[in-house]
């Protein structure tokens, strides 16, 4: 590291001590690709009397350096920093990874003590994080954990598909608690088990696609299916929309019965009430089969459940909650 050589008045305050200078502390994202900066950074940057930076391997400066700007590589204490502004020089820091916090608190200290004319002072973000970027942090990690751990190397989309149906019943769980900690928490295991199988995927030999290739499908998706969004029709009711919704989707699959696509491994409740809107929103007049037993009685309940406007499964579910308290007191007698 090349040490920042003191000049002048190392307290600055006397009658006849420089101006103080600048200090401009530049901050990056990783998530943003290298040279990809702000006009306001690269203001600063051109403009700069020195810039600094204590990471010889910064992932900023091969593109620093390509675009005409001299970066020396040092680590100066807070009074060395100091030091260099003076006269009325402008000092870029380009900061590490960690933030700099050994400069920024030598600094708060010396400004603290009220004996050293500072410079000016400012963060300047050089990029930003967009909404979602923590997403590639979450891609990265997963890819890591996928390559190194003994147990996540060995998992199959077989394998990992009851903790798929686990992390939803936790979700929706969450939801019907009304706890909104727990409701982000289970949001987060239901997006692991995306990325998870995502990075399973990039691994088949025959048919790989990766996590970009989902996010891809369901942009694509979202917009051809939201067309008085990003197309020129018209919806200003939740019935126009779900009849845009239903009338791209048809147009999609090209189904020949309004039972597919219908998964049956679902609860039942929830089976029966969805095939039950499946014929209603098709205008189609199909009796109930009659017959003997509970189950018969339990589909008539779903379907008129679903003509109602009411969950079922979600109905179910409170009542079961209720009795598992009602339980629990009778436990305590």
């Amino acid at each position: 590291m090349n040490a920042i050589r003191l000049d002048g008045d190392p307290n600055g305050t006397g009658p006849d001590a420089p101006a103080p200078g600048r200090v401009v502390l530049l901050t990056t994202s990783h998530r943003v690709a290298p040279g990809l900066l702000s006009w306001p950074a690269w203001q600063a940057l051109h403009g700069a009397d020195r810039v600094l930076c204590a990471d010889g391997a910064h992932p900023q400066l091969p593109y620093l350096r390509e675009a005409g700007v001299e970066v020396d590589e040092a680590s100066p204490t807070a009074e060395e920093l100091v030091d260099a502004c003076a006269g009325g020089r402008s000092v870029v820091v380009v900061a590490t990874g960690e933030g700099e916090p050994r400069l920024t608190d030598g600094l708060a200290r010396l400004a603290g003590g009220g004996r050293v004319r500072m410079p000016d002072l400012e963060l300047l973000p050089a990029s930003y994080d967009l909404p979602g970027a923590r997403l590639l942090d979450l891609v990265q990690v997963m890819d890591r954990i996928r390559a190194e751990c003994p147990w996540s190397s060995r998992q199959t989309h077989r394998g990992l598909a009851k903790y798929g149906i686990e992390e939803a019943y936790e979700l929706v769980e969450a939801i019907e608690e009304g706890d909104r900690d727990e409701l982000r928490e289970e949001l987060g295991d239901v997006l692991l088990q995306v990325v998870f199988h995502a990075r399973i995927a990039e691994e088949d030999e025959d048919e790989p696609f990766s996590v970009d290739d989902v996010a891809g499908g369901i942009v694509a998706k979202l917009i051809h299916r939201h067309p008085h969004v990003f197309g020129d029709e018209t919806a200003s009711t939740p019935e126009e929309v779900k009849e845009h919704w239903l009338r791209t989707k048809a147009e999609e699959k090209r189904r020949t019965s309004v039972t597919e696509g219908v998964p049956l491994g679902q609860p039942g409740l929830a089976l029966a009430a969805k095939l039950s809107s499946r014929a209603r929103t098709a205008g189609l007049d199909v009796p109930l089969p009659r017959g003997e037993g509970i189950g018969y009685e339990l589909l008539a309940i779903a379907a008129r459940a679903e003509a109602d406007g009411v969950d079922a499964e979600a109905s179910l579910r409170a009542a079961a909650r209720v009795y598992r308290d009602a339980i629990r007191a009778a436990e305590k007698d």
